[in-house]
């Protein structure tokens, strides 16, 4: 909604209009843009002559009264008939209708009764002005409509549209959104999807940390969540798909799903370490041990979210985004990561236990009988 925030005359609004739809309609993220408003429209203008009309005893809404009549047509009254309600509108002759100078062939009545004909007392003029004028938050506006060009998001065309404001219009003016705009930016200026990624992984490794009773082994866990993000960024970016809100709900999925797959070896292996075996070998063993388990659970879910990724008819965009996401999240998380989980238990366990040596735990001395017993 382009805003005349200055309170000006019509024809500002529309110079500015025309300006800002030249500017914009060279923006390559726009493909097509339009307006509602027609500000050049031909109009009949009827002075109404007020001193005149006081002067010859006549009340001004008998005038108007009367001009709607012409114009248009009054409502009377309803009646009822044939069981059903009907409408009583008094309106002039459709040959008495096509010329607006007829105008002056009607009369009203002055406060004497006397009939006096609106010749006198009203003139007419051809003028152009705006077909209607549209108010959005109290200013006179002008709506304007457009879509994105292919391969740019509404993101990037609600940008376009806003640095082309500021390099084309003067101080007087503004803008606001409506409708489906309007919507995206107030969403836009919640939460931000990093900082929801960021205290989703906050609070998985609190949890981690409060099952393991450990602060070193999540990032076991959680180092083999990037790779997850790299597989479902690669995947969008082969399918040519945009990274929506359905993209971002798959990645904070992503992370619980390729946290399980890490607590299934870490787990293990930290129970080998409790037994006294050194990381590595910890790590190579609960390796051994869960890789079936974790190909068959990470690989029951991808094939569960091919549909997702197939997906055709109304709404097919937002799960085709959600299932490209998670189908390679998992991919990379299952081909890639578990190949890095027991490295990175290896290295943080070496590093977390660096100053004391693991050892089984110490046979608590005897205690021998002195000489004087």
């Amino acid at each position: 909604m382009l805003e005349d925030r200055a309170g000006k005359d019509p024809q500002f609004l529309s110079q500015n209009l025309e300006k800002f739809l030249t500017a914009v309609r060279k923006r390559s993220e726009l493909a097509t843009v339009y307006t509602t408003a027609l500000p050049g429209v031909p109009q009949v203008y009827v002075d109404v002559d007020r001193p005149r009309v006081i002067a010859q005893g006549v009340q001004l809404s008998d005038v108007y009264k009367t001009m709607q009549t012409f114009m248009g047509g009054l409502l009377v009254n309803y009646f009822n008939r044939f069981g059903r309600q009907w409408q009583v509108y008094v309106q002039a002759e459709g040959d008495y209708r096509t010329r607006a100078e007829n105008l002056g062939q009607f009369y009203v009545t002055n406060e004497g009764g006397q009939p006096v004909p609106l010749s006198a007392l009203t003139s007419m003029k051809a003028r152009t002005g705006p077909e209607f004028t549209l108010r959005y938050n109290l200013y006179r506006c002008a709506q304007v409509n457009g879509s994105a060009a292919a391969g740019y998001s509404s993101a990037q065309a609600l940008k376009a549209l806003e640095d082309t404001f500021a390099e084309t219009m003067p101080s007087e003016m503004g803008f606001d959104y409506m409708g489906m705009s309007y919507q995206e930016k107030k969403a836009a200026e919640g939460v931000s999807p990093a900082v929801i990624f960021g205290m989703s992984l906050l609070f998985v490794f609190l949890i981690l940390a409060a099952q393991y009773e450990s602060w070193s082994l999540p990032f076991s866990v959680l180092l083999g969540t990037p790779i997850a993000v790299f597989g479902a960024f690669w995947f969008l970016w082969l399918r040519r798909l945009e990274n929506n809100v359905y993209a971002q709900i798959g990645l904070v999925m992503l992370i619980g799903l390729a946290a399980k797959n890490a607590i299934l070896i870490v787990e293990f292996a930290k129970m080998e370490f409790d037994k006294g075996k050194s990381p590595e070998e910890a790590a190579l063993i609960a390796a051994k041990l869960r890789l079936r388990p974790i190909l068959m659970t990470a690989f029951a879910f991808i094939l569960g979210c091919v549909p997702l990724w197939t997906a055709s008819g109304a709404g097919a965009i937002s799960r085709r985004v959600l299932g490209t996401c998670v189908i390679g999240g998992m991919l990379a998380a299952s081909v890639l990561a578990i190949f890095l989980i027991p490295v990175s238990f290896d290295v943080v366990e070496r590093l977390a236990h660096r100053k004391k040596k693991h050892s089984p735990p110490a046979v608590a001395p005897a205690i021998l009988p002195s000489e004087g017993d």
